[in-house]
């Protein structure tokens, strides 16, 4: 289990996925609010749950916990399809760090993705939460269907370089055509690998139904809740179909749920390029910088790109060189946070030397490959997700015509943004659009970084102004996520959680 790092809650959607949608952390995050059939809510028209949909468990839901380390682990069975119980049966792998206290109750928790395993929060939960919260709250975290330890797993390829290595920006015909032969053979291995039941019913709508099984099985009529990233849609998500089962609920680095995938796409690739220009700009003001910007940091690195496309800088031992391809998920990893800046200044600057090894570096945390090359399966799972969410489904057509768009809204990051075709060759059901709004949920805490490139400010005031009475807190950080980067934001919060206290929409947290 890796050890979780703040900029690692939400997944950001770059080549092979989809042009058209997006999402580290990291990141966290594109296409939200959807299901993969009628019976996961109701019509979009009419989003919440009925009383029945909330307090009927399914045959299995007990949970029987036995010690796993410092933690207690159980598994619940849920069905693969609500609306059709003989399909068979998913195996959620759940945890709880008991509160170190009297607690209040449980709550649950996500890191983000789609696809990153819930189990790793209340793992590291001194890492997540402040001491208050631990005091007071069992922590349960679960491996949403799909991801982690659940069963079936998405399970799509072994070797993430040969498809996810491929330079993005196709300057001929025969490099487009290997981006889409790289991207078929991902959904072709999710094909073979994958249970195709599975597969179809990983919606966001029906984690949320998971969740409220989870409720149920431990038996809390109420429970709270605290999501990062696209951990922050799923909440809205569950609070919007389960709204008397929600005590509490915190969405930290939230994304607009009810945006199209293009728009969620587009307003992401701008939070990126905008982090980007501030990055290069700092670089630029401090002689220290290991980035030669010369008399123009942003001409500097248009001239970057350029020289890795003509000729990619050297790796050590069998890795592919680092192209664009690994040039712009190392930019990506490094605007999560700005802790990572030296990190990615030393690295640009070993690559106008020719040395490629800080930027794969960073390409590898990005998609959680260790030395070895092992991975778990959060990338795998968070396409899967996101391309079974996807509305409108993307055509190979319309990928080739947001290229142009994507590069002109964005000079920097645009250009190697478009050429996603994984989405465009996926192939289950199209899910139905769900309205959030989290009516007769009451308070939902909504938080926002001023600098946060994966789910930037303005998506996350949209989303607080969506919800019936979404409470907005903003941080001022260069950062994805705000909860404990100051006492402002951290004590807002634990008060609103632990004694149902919501702050005033608009507090902001310098």
């Amino acid at each position: 289990m890796f050890r979780p790092t703040r900029f690692q809650r939400a997944c950001v959607l770059l080549a092979f996925a989809s042009a058209s949608a997006c999402g580290v952390e990291s990141s966290e995050v594109v296409v939200k609010g959807r299901q993969a059939s009628d019976s996961a809510t109701t019509s979009p028209d009419s989003p919440t749950s009925t009383a029945s949909e909330s307090s009927t468990p399914s045959e299995s839901s007990t949970l029987e916990w036995e010690p796993c380390g410092s933690l207690e682990c159980a598994t619940l069975e849920v069905p693969i399809d609500y609306a059709n119980p003989d399909l068979g049966t998913i195996s959620l792998a759940i945890n709880r760090r008991a509160a170190d206290g009297e607690a209040i109750g449980s709550m649950l928790v996500n890191p983000g993705g789609p696809g990153f395993p819930g189990t790793s929060v209340a793992e590291f939960a001194d890492f997540y939460f402040s001491d208050s919260l631990r005091e007071r709250f069992d922590i349960i975290g679960f491996d949403p269907r799909g991801t982690g330890s659940s069963e079936p797993a998405v399970d799509c390829i072994d070797e993430y370089d040969p498809v996810f290595g491929v330079d993005p920006s196709a300057d001929s015909a025969d490099e487009r055509e290997e981006l889409i032969a790289a991207a078929q053979a991902f959904v072709d291995g999710c094909r073979a690998n994958s249970d195709p039941d599975m597969l179809a019913h990983i919606t966001t709508p029906e984690v949320a139904r998971d969740m409220d099984q989870i409720r149920l099985a431990l038996g809390e009529a109420t429970i709270s809740y605290f999501g990062f990233s696209y951990g922050s849609e799923l909440g809205a998500t569950w609070a919007t179909m389960f709204p008397e089962t929600v005590r509490a609920a915190v969405l930290d680095g939230a994304a607009d749920p009810n945006e199209s995938s293009f728009d969620s796409s587009m307003s992401q690739l701008k939070g990126f390029e905008a982090t980007l220009s501030t990055f290069l700009q700092e670089c630029a003001d401090d002689v220290d910088c290991a980035f030669d910007t010369g008399d123009d940091p942003h001409a500097a690195f248009l001239q970057l790109v350029a020289e890795l496309d003509e000729t990619p800088a050297t790796t050590t031992g069998a890795r592919i060189p680092a192209n664009n391809a690994v040039l712009t998920v190392a930019v990506a990893m490094a605007m999560y946070d700005s802790d990572m800046w030296p990190e990615l200044q030393a690295a640009l600057g070993d690559a106008q030397q020719g040395d490629g090894d800080r930027l794969l570096a960073l390409y590898d945390r990005y998609y959680q490959r260790s030395p070895d090359g092992t991975h778990d399966n959060s990338l795998e799972a968070f396409l899967a997700i996101s391309c079974g969410e996807q509305s409108p489904r993307d055509t190979i057509e319309s990928v080739d015509e947001s290229i142009s768009v994507f590069a002109e809204a964005a000079p920097l990051l645009g250009p190697e943004w478009g050429g996603a075709y994984i989405c465009a060759l996926w192939d289950t059901p199209m899910a139905i659009p769900l309205m959030v709004t989290a009516v007769g949920a009451g308070p939902i805490v909504v938080v926002g970084t001023t600098g946060d490139a994966a789910t930037p400010l303005a998506s996350t005031e949209r989303m607080a102004a969506g919800l019936e009475d979404g409470r907005l807190i903003v941080v001022e950080a260069n950062q994805h996520t705000g909860y404990q980067v100051n006492d402002c934001v951290t004590e807002a919060v634990d008060r609103y959680l632990i004694e149902l206290e919501p702050p005033e929409s608009g507090l902001r947290c310098g």
